[in-house]
């Protein structure tokens, strides 16, 4: 349905994460209304890095002198993604737009949370995509909103409730 390009700059397993990007970003995509909107040729681009470059990232694009755990930055403005959830599958090749992870912050996160690593990038992956596809948690309402789809997205894929107590 759509191509995963991972860049891998010093985490593990390459072929591991290229399945569980994919495993994570299929079953975002099945819990939104934009299941059927990607057709072939939609592009998404994962990049698994380093604290230093996603604050780099963050400070040019986001005014934050800091690392963050992800960033994501989409290519479809709010009406082409209205339209793509209103219709079929689109006949043309579509850019989504870049996931990127920092890997000390995971590693930090997933300890103080008592996840694996994997398990809390997989959630960060999910997250990001949810960014793409035009979810926010800036209000109330839309925080919920996205909570409840990524809730929804990790017990289907057997991982835990990221806004559970542990």
């Amino acid at each position: 349905m759509i191509e995963i390009d991972i860049i891998n700059q010093g985490w593990s397993d390459e072929a591991a994460w290229e399945a569980r990007a994919e495993a994570a970003c299929l079953a975002t995509l099945a819990a939104t209304p934009y299941a059927k909107a990607f057709g072939p040729g939609t592009e998404l681009s994962i990049k698994l890095t380093d604290d230093a470059e996603v604050h780099a990232l963050n400070r040019e694009w986001r005014d934050r002198d800091k690392p963050t755990n992800v960033l994501s930055f989409p290519q479809l403005e709010a009406d082409e993604l209205e339209e793509l959830a209103r219709g079929e599958a689109s006949p043309h090749p579509i850019l989504l737009g870049d996931i990127i992870l920092a890997r000390e912050t995971c590693i930090r996160e997933a300890a103080e949370k008592n996840v694996t690593t994997e398990a809390h990038a997989t959630h960060l992956i999910v997250h990001g995509l949810l960014h793409l596809l035009g979810y926010d948690h800036m209000g109330d309402d839309e925080a919920q909103l996205m909570e409840n789809v990524e809730r929804q997205v990790m017990a289907h894929l057997g991982l835990h409730d990221p806004y559970g107590e542990d």
